[in-house]
């Protein structure tokens, strides 16, 4: 007599489905603010420009709630996405580099 061994009672995971919605846009950004509340995280993203070396300007175009926990998960999804990158094309330097070369910052 040969023993079974017992099904594992895991549930099926479901199939995901991407849509996009009709007010679904791509953007640029090179400057993104964050504020937060107790309850949630607030991403402002825009562009920047610097005209003249007296003002730089930002337009702001899109602002997007998360959750805490959405947060942290955007956190850990970047770190592991900016490793991948820096792992591919060499390590990333924040440090300013001002002045700029010649002409203004676009």
């Amino acid at each position: 007599m040969s023993q079974q061994k017992p099904a594992e009672n895991q549930p099926e995971q479901p199939s995901l489905k991407v849509t996009a919605t009709e007010t679904y846009r791509d953007g640029y950004a090179n400057s993104v603010q964050v504020r937060m509340s107790v309850w949630d995280f607030f991403l402002i993203f825009g562009t920047m420009s610097q005209d003249s070396p007296e003002q730089v300007q930002v337009s702001n175009f899109q602002g997007i709630y998360l959750s805490p926990q959405q947060a942290k998960a955007l956190w850990n999804v970047l770190g592991h996405n900016l490793a991948q990158y820096e792992q591919t094309f060499g390590n990333l330097a924040l440090e300013p580099q001002f002045p700029p070369p010649e002409g203004p910052v676009h």
